[in-house]
């Protein structure tokens, strides 16, 4: 059974951020396996090796405890974004920060992409977990509209940096629903590992959907 505190009696933002994971994980998978409304707290709560008290502590709900799975790969893309240099283009960085995170220990395991494309696509019916999709989407353009202001030279809150951005990140949401509902469909996952295409795929989408304001290298 995971320990839920530390040894001044609180448990540390990282503790905290784990022990969510790991009870997401176990969500999850059940979600998955046998429905969301056939899942309770209870066998959550033992699936992880937890008092189901302990799972309320960390989660409003039981919907909820979806939430970090599917947050992870946003985190991610985030990181990836604020440091995107104004000299390069979109696809650019996207292709080199790609092939670098190929190269690196990934930052979100692979069960875990898994996972969190078994939530995005189980959200399709299930309103509940779309809004752990839509939360974590949210999030992600609240950042590409700092992005987007920087390169534009505008404030955050600019109508049209607001615009640009929720466009953006419509973008990556369709993209992502879309790829992942094709690889549990079947598909051969090598067809969207390819760095530079799945880089250009989605920066050329996303010059298309801003009008091509968003994108192009800054000079």
């Amino acid at each position: 059974m995971a320990t839920e505190k530390s040894g001044s009696g609180s448990m540390s933002d990282v503790r905290r951020a784990r022990l969510r994971l790991e009870i997401s994980r176990e969500a999850s998978r059940l979600f998955w396996e046998q429905g969301v409304a056939a899942t309770s707290g209870d066998q959550i709560a033992q699936a992880v090796g937890m008092s189901t008290r302990t799972i309320w502590r960390h989660f409003r709900s039981k919907e909820s405890c979806a939430e970090p799975i599917v947050m992870q790969g946003v985190v991610t893309l985030i990181s990836v974004l604020r440091g995107w240099p104004r000299e390069n283009s979109l696809e650019e960085h996207l292709a080199a920060e790609l092939t670098r995170l190929g190269h690196e220990r990934p930052p979100v395991d692979l069960a875990d992409e898994m996972l969190a494309m078994k939530m995005i696509r189980l959200a399709d019916t299930e309103p509940a977990l779309r809004t752990a999709w839509l939360m974590a989407c949210d999030a992600m353009e609240r950042e590409m509209s700092s992005v987007i202001g920087s390169r534009l030279d505008r404030p955050s809150d600019d109508l049209e940096v607001r615009m640009h951005a929720a466009a953006a990140v419509s973008v990556v949401r369709v993209m992502d629903e879309h790829i992942g509902a094709a690889i549990l469909a079947g598909a051969d996952p090598a067809e969207f590992s390819d760095v530079k295409t799945l880089a250009r795929r989605y920066a050329q989408a996303i010059r298309a959907a801003t009008g091509d304001a968003v994108g192009a290298a800054v000079t």
